[in-house]
């Protein structure tokens, strides 16, 4: 595939009203390779006034994008679902050179981001209320579903297609226009996607797109602006607290994905094959640059040695490159301040007693990796067990019994996803009911599915995405008292 080539095919320009324009006085921003530092392309650069504008045009779409059957918002969704599959070599090629992840992930990841157009492809048709009388009787009872209205819809960098389908997919469903931010260091798969949703035949203005380095200038007016009634965020907890005060001022919809902690916990009776490659998925996918990653790994003091060496070799037997290398496992993270981050986070660990099996640095040269990291004997009061490691870390801390463990597994603000292998069954449902995450994956590292609800508790966020009740953070209930 010509790197250039598929560059050269993706949008650099804003989306607004259905027609591709400039930034604000022609501005733009670098979007670099993180695999080698190298500059891709520029994109435009939003200013304020764009982002108004966008808004002010889903706001104009809004009633056609209600008035739209359910059969058509259906069908434009399946339409983009069949081009993504369609397209899925290009855009794995482009999400890998922005984004750094392996080939073979981003192939995976366009295979599940389409899959969330396919699922709300049928929800679109699935939408109800109900009818009944009143129990004293003289009246009749009508619920109805109705678009929520224009949406703001933020996404990060770490997953650019699927993040984007996962909040678009049900917005078009349920009949609401939007404005899509993406994130800065990520927007050619974003402009790319809204290019899909155009030739399904989107009306114009039914999906808009903001590209630009300073969010808060151009985003904080749009939510505070009242057109909007909707916003939908995945990022850090930090900025979900910044926007949720925003939204406050217009008491707007939110729903948010935020940080994540989760525990990883393997039991003496776990099978351990089956344990290290499920901690290798839920540690090493995006290269640990997830928040449903594996941050803070528990592991029974009985079995500590054997699964440590075991993970170690899995460790070092991964190929670490640019993601478009062949057999590459492991690519860059997405910037300079992350491998800083992990590189802070490890040597905190390690100055406080942890001991490193193996990696335990960042690699030097082009791009910005660092070598896949086993740590044992990791402390309780180490940084990387309050903060996301976001990367290629596993740090294993050894337990003696399951009070313990889940006490100290739930001692975290954050509550999105557990991890807990046992073969016990009754030790796995007494776990699973009391760890205070809004998701647990029991003797599986991968809990992510378009078919079933994704969020979190406590600091984790609000709502849920995915599932049969995704599409209900869209849709308003509305009550008819009707007199007979």
């Amino acid at each position: 595939m010509d790197e250039a080539a598929v560059i050269d095919a993706v949008p650099k320009q804003l989306l607004v009203g259905g027609s591709w324009a400039d930034a604000h006085g022609a501005a733009t921003f670098d979007v670099a390779d993180p695999a080698t530092g190298l500059v891709l392309c520029s994109v435009a650069d939003a200013a304020p006034e764009d982002g108004m504008a966008a808004l002010q045009a889903a706001a104009r779409c809004q009633p056609a994008m209600a008035a739209l059957t359910p059969r058509e918002r259906s069908d434009i969704l399946l339409k983009a679902f069949d081009l993504l599959h369609e397209r899925i070599d290009d855009l794995a090629l482009l999400m890998t050179l922005e984004m750094g992840k392996p080939l073979a992930e981003a192939r995976g990841e366009i295979t599940y981001a389409a899959e969330f157009f396919r699922h709300f492809a049928g929800e679109a048709l699935r939408i109800d209320g109900g009818y009944r009388t009143a129990p004293a009787g003289g009246s009749r009872l009508l619920v109805t579903k109705q678009p929520v209205g224009p949406c703001i819809l933020i996404t990060p960098w770490n997953f650019p297609m699927a993040m984007g389908t996962r909040k678009l997919g049900p917005a078009i469903a349920a009949g609401c226009a939007s404005v899509i931010k993406p994130a800065a260091q990520t927007p050619l798969s974003m402009l790319a996607l809204v290019e899909i949703l155009t030739e399904a035949g989107l009306p114009p203005g039914g999906v808009n797109v903001i590209t630009c380095t300073d969010a808060n200038a151009v985003m904080e007016p749009m939510i505070r602006s009242g057109l909007a009634r909707k916003l939908s965020f995945t990022g850090s907890t930090r900025v979900g607290k910044l926007l949720l005060e925003q939204a406050a001022d217009k008491v707007l919809r939110t729903s948010m994905e935020l940080g994540g902690n989760a525990p990883f916990i393997v039991f003496d009776d776990a099978d351990l094959d089956e344990a290290v490659a499920g901690l290798m998925v839920a540690k090493m996918r995006n290269m640990g640059e997830a928040c449903t990653a594996a941050n803070r790994i528990f592991v029974q003091e009985s079995i500590m040695t054997a699964f440590s060496q075991r993970l170690a070799d899995a460790m070092k037997a991964l190929k670490l490159g640019r993601g478009t290398d062949e057999g590459v496992a492991v690519g860059p993270l997405i910037d300079q301040a992350a491998v800083d981050k992990v590189g802070r986070l490890v040597d905190d660990a390690v100055g406080r007693g942890a001991a490193v099996v193996t990696g335990g640095s960042a690699v030097h040269g082009d791009g910005y990796f660092f070598s896949p990291t086993v740590l044992t004997e990791v402390p309780h009061d180490a940084d990387l067990n309050a903060e996301e490691i976001f990367g290629p870390v596993a740090p294993l801390t050894p337990f003696s019994d399951e009070t313990e463990v889940v006490t100290r597994a739930n001692a975290t603000r954050y509550g999105l996803v557990g991890y807990v292998f046992t073969n016990d069954l009754r030790r796995a449902v007494r776990v699973a009911e009391a760890l205070e995450f809004g998701m647990v994956g029991l003797n599986s590292g991968l809990v992510s599915n378009p078919y079933a609800p994704f969020g979190g508790v406590k600091e984790s966020g609000l709502g849920r995405e995915g599932g049969a009740v995704g599409i209900d953070e869209y849709l308003e209930t509305k009550y008819i008292g009707i007199a007979v």
